[in-house]
């Protein structure tokens, strides 16, 4: 394996074998131009993001109404552990490599006003071209729209970056009326977080759930966005 092309076909082998449906490749110095405190919460150099996501299943999005489920909840994990095991492999072959990794947990919340994790892995997705910021405050992917779930591995290695989609939720606002916590506004800048976050504490109390989820929001995107079949 001997130039950059070749480790990424590898890596990108490694997330589609092991259950990945999309793959990218951030550059780090370039989203830090925008995000100085980006790598804040993450020791170490690292000048790339490899960024892997996997789709929820459309039949768990189907069982939510107004709140989530446990059937969606479920989904919602297996998710996060399939990623967590995706993002493990490839740090596990960068290191064989003699290179830098670290993958970072695709949901683990370090601080809780506001929710916060190690580092966005939404900011990460954006940069690597997997999708742009909706009005739902989410990436939202060309095809599957916000359902998917994303991790992201940290390297030193200067794979060539993908570039970043510069779109739009267009005509579509069905993330506004969907909203329970009416959080969302026309322009994702004006996305209320303490809203979306009381609400989520709300949704901790319902039986067998216990976690900070929604997912109206994304079932309202996966329902509407062009293509998602």
């Amino acid at each position: 394996m001997n130039n950059y092309t070749d480790i990424r076909n590898t890596l990108e082998t490694l997330n589609n074998e092991n259950g990945g449906g999309v793959f990218g490749v951030a550059d780090l110095n370039a989203l830090k131009k925008d995000y100085p405190h980006l790598l804040d919460h993450v020791q170490g150099d690292y000048s790339r993001a490899i960024v892997c996501g996997v789709r929820l299943q459309r039949t768990a999005l189907e069982t939510i109404t107004n709140q989530p489920t446990p059937l969606y909840f479920h989904n919602y994990r297996q998710a996060n552990y399939q990623l967590d095991r995706i993002a493990f492999l490839i740090a596990e072959k960068l290191q064989s490599l003699n290179c830098r990794a670290l993958a970072i947990p695709a949901s683990q919340i370090i601080n809780r006003a506001p929710m916060t994790g190690h580092i966005s892995h939404k900011l990460l997705g954006y940069q690597a071209g997997l999708g742009f910021i909706g009005r739902n405050n989410l990436l939202v992917h060309p095809r599957y729209g916000a359902q998917l779930r994303y991790v992201s591995v940290l390297t030193d290695l200067s794979l060539e970056p993908d570039t970043p989609i510069h779109d739009n939720c267009g005509s579509c606002r069905a993330c506004i009326s969907a909203c329970p916590a009416n959080a969302i506004k026309e322009e994702p800048s004006s996305f209320e977080l303490n809203a979306c976050y009381a609400k989520l504490c709300e949704f901790t109390r319902i039986p067998f759930i216990g976690q900070h989820i929604c997912g109206v929001c994304v079932k309202a995107c996966a329902e509407n966005i062009r293509g998602n079949k």
